[in-house]
């Protein structure tokens, strides 16, 4: 007589959270390489998360607030990432998010860095920790440098930010007033942007009637008979 085969455990849900910091950049790498993880060990999508064009210092961030939401109400068994870094740069972020997701009981996996913190070793959550570390220290070598470089291009007399339009605001409102131009032809002819075009007006009408209160306040009052 036959033994009887076990069945299956149901097979976990996996919820995938991928993130790029810049808008030129994009996800498919990192949701090509978690679609397959997901495939090869025959689990269940629980859907996919994805932040495009933000910071992994940012503690909130869009899909990720909704993924920690969905955490919440139990809506899969784990979450998928790439890296560490895609999940966060912080290691105080970082620690906080997985305490959360441990009192859900929902697992963390860094697929390309074998980190799993369903394993009972606490070996992984120590690795957990230094890889947080060292994302966050890159972070701050990054910002260093780049403190440094503007510092740099300074010393060297570089013009940092958007150039300075030279233009006379006189002839602004003379184009305004004068000769009742629109704020697009005034911009035009002066070579500015329209908004630029307006704040100039605006500034020196606001002037000129600043100055006009400060020379009636100074006028000596009429004697009174």
């Amino acid at each position: 007589m036959p033994t009887p085969q076990a069945s299956s455990p149901t097979s976990p849900r996996a919820a995938i959270y991928a993130r790029v910091s810049t808008t030129d950049q994009n996800c498919d790498l990192q949701l090509r390489e978690l679609r397959e993880f997901v495939t090869r060990r025959g689990w269940e999508s629980a859907g996919e998360f994805v932040d495009a064009g933000i910071s992994g210092g940012k503690a909130s961030r869009p899909a990720l607030d909704r993924l920690m939401s969905a955490a919440a109400r139990r809506e899969f068994d784990c979450i998928l990432v790439w890296k560490i870094d895609r999940f966060g740069r912080s290691v105080l972020h970082l620690s906080q998010q997985l305490a959360a997701l441990t009192s859900y009981g929902v697992r963390f996996l860094a697929v390309s860095q074998a980190i799993d913190t369903d394993t009972t070793n606490p070996s992984s959550r120590l690795m957990l920790t230094i890889l947080a570390g060292v994302a966050e220290f890159e972070r701050e070598i990054i910002r260093e440098r780049t403190v440094a470089g503007v510092r740099a291009a300074k010393a060297r007399g570089a013009q940092l930010g958007r150039p300075r339009r030279v233009f006379h605001r006189g002839e602004v409102v003379r184009l305004r007033d004068e000769q009742n131009m629109s704020w697009r032809a005034i911009a035009k002819a002066l070579a500015i942007p329209v908004t630029t075009a307006t704040d100039a007006y605006r500034r020196t009408k606001m002037a000129a009637t600043k100055k006009v209160s400060a020379a009636r306040e100074t006028q000596p009052e009429s004697a009174v008979a």
